[in-house]
């Protein structure tokens, strides 16, 4: 198995087009100032030294050397052992509120920003672990299935805003119904689901939601977002902010943490329950939480050693380029004046000529 520990350096390798293209222009640009001069064999017999090949050997070496140079400085390395691993994994399913009282900004930047960064720093923390997403107000929806890719998760996470879920609301209870739809029990991983809300406006029994879950062994863990005195509920229109919410009588909406109700959903889901701050997100005590379900450990077959072989690419590379220095443009004057091929008419000698008879 070959793998490359700066794999980003290949990139380096998009220039040789690049390379290919300037040298094409400036070759072409060469050939018609010399056309330019006169007849290509008078202008032959002007600069009789001048090599039209070697140029192209020349650019080719270097190429060549290039690339080797590149893949070297990116350090290939070859696994030599091949061995079973024995990892534990659970699944992980994060239930996000997308409503807009999460733009509130008692927590700073934002409810919903803040609890972002909660589950990009969970995400750091994770190893084997499936993760999935699911986004809701008054629906729920899938994000992001379950999956071990995090780089996957981190960039469906940064897609994540209001504008998703078109009906309003706090439907706790459909997120995690749709939670325990998108588990797979079949392949035997301990389960938990992280709610991460500020409670407000729930149209659903989230707790008996919640108890359902916890009966078939799925650990919910809430996260509370915001604070007892609320916040305002800001507007956006083309990303900037132009006001906040307002009832029929014109008075600004604040949203408030409902925190009684994400407790109960905690309790009965048998999980923790923190409130996020602007110093804590409380995601390190749902961590604590989360590490005391069941893992599955799975027999994973992986190289542990891996030998680095950057140095025969630079070797290689080294030598072009030195074999590149060295190759002159001009032509080799023996060498072109030697004619393998060049046949010459025998030389006959008078003593050799014969006689006529008369």
């Amino acid at each position: 198995m070959i793998r490359f520990a700066y794999i980003e350096v290949l990139w380096g390798l998009a220039a040789i087009p690049l390379f290919i293209i300037i040298f094409m222009v400036v070759r072409r640009w060469k050939m018609k100032a010399i056309a330019a001069l006169g007849d290509r064999k008078v202008v032959d017999m002007i600069i009789p030294r001048v090599s039209f090949s070697r140029p192209w050997i020349k650019f080719v070496v270097f190429l060549v050397a290039y690339t080797f140079l590149i893949i070297g400085a990116a350090d290939p390395r070859i696994g030599t052992k091949l061995e079973e691993v024995k990892k534990k994994s659970a699944d992980l399913m994060i239930l996000l509120d997308v409503s807009n009282s999460m733009l509130a900004q008692d927590v700073v930047p934002s409810r919903l920003e803040n609890a972002k960064r909660a589950i990009s720093q969970l995400i750091e923390h994770l190893h084997n672990d499936r993760i999935g997403i699911i986004v809701f107000a008054g629906e729920a929806y899938v994000q992001l299935p379950m999956t071990t890719d995090y780089s996957a998760a981190k960039l469906f996470l940064n897609t994540i805003s209001p504008d998703m879920v078109p009906t309003q609301g706090t439907a706790i209870g459909a997120a995690i119904d749709l939670g325990m739809r998108s588990l797979d029990f079949k392949n035997g991983t301990g389960k938990s689901m992280i709610v991460i809300t500020d409670g407000e406006n729930h149209e659903d029994d989230a707790v008996a939601a919640a108890k359902s879950a916890a009966d078939k062994d799925v650990m919910i863990n809430v996260i509370g977002m915001g604070s007892a005195e609320g916040a305002p509920m800001p507007i956006y229109q083309n990303g900037r902010e132009t006001g906040f919410r307002t009832d029929s009588l014109g008075k600004t909406v604040l949203s408030k943490l409902n925190e009684e109700m994400c407790k109960e959903v905690a309790i009965a889901g048998k999980g923790a329950y923190v409130r996020a701050t602007n110093s804590n997100s409380g995601i390190n005590i749902v961590m604590d939480q989360i590490g005391k379900i069941q893992r599955k450990t799975l027999d994973t077959k992986s190289f542990k050693d891996f030998e680095d072989r950057f140095q025969f690419f630079l070797g290689i590379a080294f030598i072009l380029l030195i074999i590149e220095f060295f190759i002159s443009n001009r032509k080799n004057l023996r060498l072109s004046n030697l004619n393998l091929f060049e046949v010459r008419s025998a030389t006959v000698s008078p003593a050799q000529t014969p006689i006529k008879k008369t």
